[in-house]
């Protein structure tokens, strides 16, 4: 059997194509792909998707049939996060993505996302007795999941996505240190049940997904492990210092100076400045002393989830 699972995220639409085993207990992703359609772009703050982001959106999706049609997938689940939770008219795009692709979305709560984004996770990241933090950065939301090997400890989706950020400050080009603290501020105020719930669950271990951790973790490997395709790794082990050194040379860079990295992702340029602010005050607020990197995140919880439900289905 081959599922689609696609992931309709607030910056990107993303595609995996899984092909599960005859016995339904295992898969293997066979295609991953995305498409930068920026649904939240110059709206999501205001709790309204622009026609040129629903668009765009209707745009990547019909690129992402054309691919599941090709590898003759037998089912396709749609999701949708955070801009499908908080605009007004996410009812309107999901009418068309039904009228025109006949494909149904659903969309998930945050504390829904956050249980794919841990079933994701725990595939690849050996998660022991000892408990870490979860981040997975998206443009809407971000999604903090505490966890050990007996499961989720306490999850919380925060409106702290990078579209968000980026449409409420507006960062110069270079973002200046003003700026940087302006942004560290508004953070500081806006995640006060974090910092309760590290002081009841301490944690010095951070396991970040998606978005910029991304893109900031192949920066990093790009330059200390040159030899490392980092887009065949399920996970990688960032380094603070590795880090901050990133860290600080994005926040002195241009635009178009970002463009020219080796390894950045060009559609995440002016993201990655919210994006690296964010993980920086994580790391550093709550006093991270490992960093890494984890490739499986929410389409991959999907997959998790549906084959759990169809072992459940033939043993009832």
């Amino acid at each position: 059997m081959r599922l689609a699972i696609i992931d309709i995220g607030t910056n990107t639409i993303n595609l995996a194509i899984a092909t599960i085993s005859d016995k339904g207990n295992s898969y293997q992703i066979i295609y991953s792909g995305k498409e930068a359609a920026r649904l939240g772009k110059d709206g999501i703050n205001d709790g309204h998707m622009t026609p040129e982001a629903m668009q765009r959106g209707l745009d990547a999706i019909a690129k992402h049939t054309k691919t599941i049609k090709s590898f003759d997938v037998d089912k396709t689940i749609a999701i949708g996060t955070s801009v499908m939770r908080c605009v007004d008219n996410a009812g309107e795009f999901a009418q068309k993505v039904k009228s025109q692709f006949g494909i149904d979305i659903d969309i998930v709560s945050g504390d829904q996302e956050a249980q794919l984004i841990y079933d994701g996770v725990k595939q690849v990241m050996p998660i022991g007795p000892d408990r870490q933090l979860i981040l997975d950065i998206g443009g809407g939301s971000c999604e903090f999941i505490i966890t050990n090997k007996d499961g989720v400890i306490w999850e919380h989706s925060f409106e702290l996505g990078m579209s968000r950020l980026l449409d409420k400050f507006h960062p110069s080009d270079p973002i200046t240190p003003a700026e940087v603290k302006q942004i560290e501020a508004y953070l500081r105020s806006e995640m006060s049940l974090l910092y309760e719930a590290l002081h009841n669950y301490p944690t010095t271990t951070l396991v970040g997904t998606s978005g910029s951790f991304d893109t900031i973790a192949a920066l990093i490997a790009a330059k200390k492990h040159p030899s490392l395709n980092i887009k065949l790794s399920t996970s990688y082990e960032m380094g603070v210092s590795n880090f901050v050194e990133i860290h600080n040379h994005l926040l002195q860079s241009t635009a178009e100076q970002r463009r020219a990295m080796p390894k950045m992702d060009k559609s995440r340029i002016d993201l990655v400045i919210v994006g690296t602010i964010f993980i920086n005050f994580v790391i550093r607020e709550m006093r991270m002393e490992r960093v890494f990197q984890c490739s499986y995140a929410l389409k991959q919880g999907a997959v998790y989830q549906f084959i759990e439900k169809e072992i459940k289905a033939k043993l009832q």
